[in-house]
């Protein structure tokens, strides 16, 4: 209760980014992630670039403003746009799998709280499917 002329004050909010380690934690998080990618024969032929830095740079920085960090990537990028910049790939189950599984190590790597870590994991995984746009298997036809 506050007495007359007082206010209320609400303790600041954490961020989902500051509670599992800001920076740091993405930054391991999509190392990890991408040292999978580069010895995955089907999403490795995905990024023309020789090096992967520049997409793990960028997958970082989405990542950190997405759960509260600094908005650096809209600000260097504008709007994400995750489905207009991913629709020249051909993004199917397999793809989506192969992705799931190199980013479910990278979680599971961040020794994160169990609540942290499903919160992460549901977005990542619902975000997977969101961006097949191919459902169709090519060896099958």
């Amino acid at each position: 209760m506050t007495a007359a002329g007082d206010s209320d004050r609400t303790q600041p909010t954490t961020t989902f980014f500051e509670a599992v380690g800001g920076e740091p934690t993405f930054r391991r998080l999509v190392d990890e992630f991408y040292a999978g990618v580069a010895a995955d024969p089907l999403l490795r032929p995905m990024y023309p670039e020789e090096d992967l830095g520049p997409a793990a740079d960028r997958l970082t920085l989405f990542l950190m403003q997405y759960w509260g960090g600094p908005n650096t990537y809209s600000a260097q990028r504008g709007h994400p746009r995750l489905r207009m910049r991913h629709a020249p790939f051909r993004i199917g189950p397999a793809e989506r799998d192969a992705w799931l599984r190199h980013m479910r190590q990278a979680v599971d790597s961040l020794d994160l709280s169990p609540d942290a870590a499903t919160t992460l994991w549901d977005y990542l995984e619902r975000a997977a499917y969101f961006m097949v746009n191919m459902m169709d298997d090519p060896a099958v036809r």
